[in-house]
């Protein structure tokens, strides 16, 4: 299937589970997780019959008997599926009779999983007595055309991503405490700039589990290893909800991991400090009311440079509990990357001994300022801050500042992404940074016709750009009195158009003003006379 075909799937498919929900009394966020269930169990009996196929060819003969042995759990499990019991599998509840509660039905056939699979025990949903019958079953054909039944593994990935961007553009996860979801231009970012593609990856606040998705396609696009044989995936997740969703996109994905229900403020529930090669977090911003009389907190081996505290003793937000713990788990050679609120460049107090302190150990890499607009459900700027225990002695005393505020593509007038050459010159910005090679393209054909980076950087070298990128020396750092703001370094860009009659503007202007100001008085002269 096609890049082209399977985005025209993924439109028609939400389309049509919309327009169902929207002819319901049901709420998004209501409607969410029983129909990311009915993807999983597509997905489910489609991997199932590929997998069948492949295992009947493969087993063994009984010398005995001359027969083959009949499949069992173990070998399903080993083709990356799951051995579904009869009325478990899609079809039977596709061709369920009407006179038998369709609800039922399925809610039984999650039951039925999850009794195979004990990890999976409590993650399915198991809600759909809440559903109207007919709106029940016009959701179960959705999922059963042709184009779906045909679908491979990859696809479904992408339908569940494509739908948990579609709830998140919806406010879908709002009631439940901020974001499940982050937009895939932040995922991209991050992903390209620490290139996890080994080892022990984290994320310690990790939402439904885009990051580990986006890192399976990454290794599937540069590695010859399959995602379980480069990566250990370890996620925590404080929202019960939000752990489902994770859950079921690493099953939906075909990743192994171990995800963890849990609050990173008062445990280290899978005691990674020092281990891990990756970590990649979209943290919740700002939360305030943490317990600082908390005994792990007291003590957490995480916080070398200790908690964030105000004069009272207590702590405004955790931000800079974040940034330590993202610092504290990687090893001696590990990547962080991570997105935080753009107020925490430039905080003051006890955050800025702390980023002092970060700064000293040179291992912050690079900081990129992000536009508005980029998150579905609030419009704030952000920046995306990069760890690296392992950048050359060159670099050690310096990081790479990137304002990319100006780089953006509009896709509505409340979202904004970047496009696939602006991410990709991004990311030759900083591996140019990290290779200590100032050559931007070098070898590959698609950063020769970047058109973004060809405009920035007709000399295809590296070089500071007013406005877009400076590299900065721990003493430019000093001088701006440990502010990690990239805007303070790069300064700004002005572009005059020499061709522009600026003078006869500016008197256009001032007539207009004049007239405006005639009109307000003569608006207030009839105001003043009326007599009330």
């Amino acid at each position: 299937m096609t890049q082209e075909n399977i985005k025209k799937l993924e439109a028609e498919l939400w389309d049509a589970a919309d327009d169902l929900r929207a002819n319901s009394k049901l709420t998004a966020a209501e409607y969410k997780d029983p129909l990311l269930g009915l993807v999983l169990l597509r997905f489910a009996q489609n991997r199932y019959e590929d997998a069948k196929t492949e295992i009947d060819k493969n087993l063994p003969i009984n010398p005995r008997t001359g027969q083959k042995r009949e499949a069992k759990k173990e070998d399903y499990t080993g083709a990356g599926a799951i051995l579904l019991p009869e009325k478990a599998k899609y079809d039977y509840l596709a061709n369920l009779p009407e006179s038998e509660p369709i609800a039922q039905a399925i809610n039984n056939a999650m039951k039925l999983i999850e009794a195979e699979y004990p990890e999976l025990e409590g993650i399915l949903p198991k809600s759909y007595q809440e559903f109207d019958d007919k709106l029940l079953r016009d959701l179960v054909r959705v999922f059963n055309k042709d184009a779906v039944k045909q679908a491979k593994g990859d696809v479904f990935g992408r339908i569940y991503e494509f739908f948990l961007m579609k709830f998140s553009m919806q406010g879908a996860g709002a009631q439940e405490g901020g974001e499940f979801f982050t937009p895939p231009s932040l995922v991209d970012l991050i992903v390209n700039f620490i290139q996890p593609n080994h080892g022990i990856v984290h994320d310690p606040a990790c939402g439904s589990g885009g990051m580990f998705v986006q890192t399976a396609h990454f290794i599937k696009n540069h590695e010859n290893k399959s995602v379980n044989e480069a990566i250990t995936v370890y996620g925590t997740e404080l929202k019960s909800n939000n752990t489902r969703l994770a859950k079921m996109n690493l099953a939906i994905h075909g990743i192994e991991g171990k995800i963890i229900e849990s609050n990173s403020f008062y445990t280290n529930p899978h005691e990674l400090t020092g281990k891990c090669d990756f970590v990649m977090a979209n943290p919740p911003f700002n939360v305030d009311k943490i317990d600082v009389k908390n005994k792990f907190l007291t003590e957490d081996e995480r916080l070398p440079f200790g908690p964030p505290l105000t004069g009272k003793g207590t702590i405004s937000n955790g931000n800079y509990l974040w940034m330590q713990y993202f610092h504290s788990y990687l090893n001696n050679t590990g990547r962080a990357g991570f997105v935080m609120a753009s107020s925490a460049t430039d905080s003051g107090n006890a955050d800025k001994r702390i980023r002092q302190q970060l700064i000293e150990t040179g291992d912050v890499e690079c900081i990129v300022a992000i536009s508005n607009n980029f998150f579905y459900t609030r419009s704030l700027p952000c920046h995306v801050w990069f760890f690296n225990k392992g950048k050359s002695k060159e670099n050690k005393d310096k990081v790479l500042m990137i304002d990319a505020r100006n780089t953006f593509r509009k896709v509505s007038t409340t979202v904004n992404d970047f496009s696939e050459d602006q991410l990709e010159g991004l990311t030759a910005i900083m591996n140019a940074f990290r290779n200590d090679n100032l050559t931007l393209s070098g070898a590959e054909e698609s950063l020769k016709q970047n058109k973004w980076l060809n405009e920035h950087f007709p000399n295809n070298t590296y070089q500071d750009v007013e406005g877009l990128c400076k590299i900065a020396t721990l003493a430019d750092i000093k001088e701006q009195d440990y502010s990690l703001t990239p805007g303070r370094y790069v300064g700004v860009k002005i572009d005059i158009d020499m061709d522009f009659d600026y003078k006869g503007r500016m008197q256009e202007i001032h007539k207009e003003l004049a007239e405006l100001n005639t009109e307000a008085n003569a608006l207030m002269q009839q105001i003043q006379s009326m007599k009330l």
